[in-house]
């Protein structure tokens, strides 16, 4: 989506009123009080945008005494949340400026102006304030001419705005993805030049930005290969530092999830974006970044499902015929039920990739036909050995026995259902466990 120009301003800034009456209650107490950061940039854009944020010239202990409702997010960098009466929590930070920063952590002073708070932003197009109740915008540092001309500009010095948090370099890009924006050139030297002190940032907050990039962008590909190109990706995820076009390309063209659910699209990106490496080299990184177990686990399941069929996918879709249903059954035995959606979503997207590219891939109407008939099959056939017509205390009662032999009775039992699905009877399920047993 492209935004909108910065245009009839006054018309797209409308905090909430209780944004608003938060900003009475300051005021009316003696405090100057703005909305500032992404609200503003985002409504300045044309984009709805939920989490208003103001800053004041209340400290942390006089927004706490009007406010019955607060929460302490952050007190020793002047942040009170208020909670309105919808209970939406709204961040209330006081005045500041940096008096001392190590690229990751600062220590703040109170007492400053709206323009020293200001400065201190990373960016002009999220250094502009808005007086809801005097209906004025200050920006000084002209974020609204930047919004204009669709550039992420520094403000002030780019060197010294990315020497005190490194992790600007990321947000940099991140937000000349999102709103497909040019960076300035001196901040992208800037950018570059930070690429080698990223390592100073915690995992934490290397992962939560992946996560941001995967979730707002809506070109994450091209997002990830500005990492590349500046030297944070082979900074911060080495294991990606050579990842390829196809890849990058491939985070673009993942099919939409059915409805609206936005965590299935960047766990699906997430899976692409590791596409390249094995199974076992992607769950190290993604470790090492601070994801989930639960996370780790499924991108690693997904991988080792492509990994075994990335090509005789390719080679077989490729074919004028299309692949028959056992062929389909017996991938959806690979990937498992549950995996075989995002298997497919993940070939789909690379053989795309491919084609843009201008590499040899599957004609994407027979790629389309067969994911559709996949799916259906993976939900109605048996693939897996819980949908077998017999179950182990069948087998030890035919006199299967436990441990690696039942295991492998099993796996020949789902390897003969695949072939067709009618065999799934139970008597005939029998007589065949036999004949694995007597094999083995």
């Amino acid at each position: 989506m492209q935004p909108r120009a910065a245009s009839g301003e006054r018309a797209q800034l409308s905090p909430p009123p209780l944004v608003v009456d938060i900003a009475r209650k300051l005021v009316k107490a003696g405090f100057e009080t703005w909305c500032v950061g992404g609200a503003v940039r985002d409504a300045l854009l044309g984009y709805e945008h939920l989490d208003w944020d103001l800053a004041t010239a209340a400290t942390p202990p006089q927004v706490r005494a009007l406010f019955r409702r607060t929460v302490p997010v952050g007190i020793e960098f002047g942040t009170v949340g208020v909670l309105d009466a919808e209970n939406t929590m709204h961040e209330v930070t006081t005045f500041r400026r940096d008096v001392q920063t190590d690229g990751r952590h600062a220590v703040v002073e109170f007492g400053a102006s709206l323009r020293d708070d200001l400065a201190r932003r990373d960016f002009t197009i999220n250094a502009i304030a808005y007086d809801p109740l005097g209906d004025r915008i200050e920006d000084p540092f002209h974020g609204r001419d930047d919004l204009e001309r669709r550039i992420v500009r520094a403000v002030g010095a780019p060197e010294d705005r990315m020497r005190e948090d490194r992790l600007r370099a990321l947000r940099a890009i991140r937000f000349a993805s999102r709103f497909e924006f040019e960076i300035e050139p001196a901040t992208w030297r800037a950018v570059v030049d930070s690429a080698p002190h990223l390592t100073r940032l915690s995992r934490e907050r290397v992962k939560q930005e992946i996560e941001k990039t995967m979730d707002q962008v809506a070109r994450a590909g091209l997002a990830m290969r500005m990492w590349k190109e500046s030297g944070a990706l082979a900074a911060l995820v080495p294991a990606l530092a050579d990842v390829s076009a196809v890849t990058l390309r491939s985070l673009d063209l993942l099919p939409r999830p059915g409805g609206s659910v936005r965590a299935d699209r960047a766990m699906q990106r997430l899976i692409a974006l590791f596409a390249d490496l094995p199974a076992r080299d992607a769950e190290r990184a993604l470790r090492d970044l601070r994801f989930s177990n639960k996370d780790v686990g499924w991108v690693g399941s997904v991988l080792r499902a492509w990994s075994t069929l990335d090509r005789e996918m390719a080679l077989t879709l490729a074919a004028e015929a299309p692949p028959p249903d056992a062929v389909l059954r017996r991938w959806a035995g690979i990937t498992g039920r549950v995996r075989s959606r995002a298997v497919w979503r993940l070939a789909a997207a690379r053989f795309a990739a491919a084609r843009d590219l201008h590499q040899a891939a599957p004609d994407p109407r027979q790629v389309a036909s067969a994911y559709r008939r996949a799916m259906r099959i993976a939900f109605r056939d048996p693939i897996e050995v819980g949908d077998l017509a017999v179950d182990g205390d069948d087998l030890r009662t035919a006199g299967v026995p436990a441990g690696p032999v039942m295991k492998t009775v099993l796996s020949g039992l789902v390897e003969y259902v695949l072939e067709d699905p009618a065999r799934n009877v139970r008597d005939e399920l029998l007589v065949r466990a036999m004949s694995i047993l007597g094999e083995s």
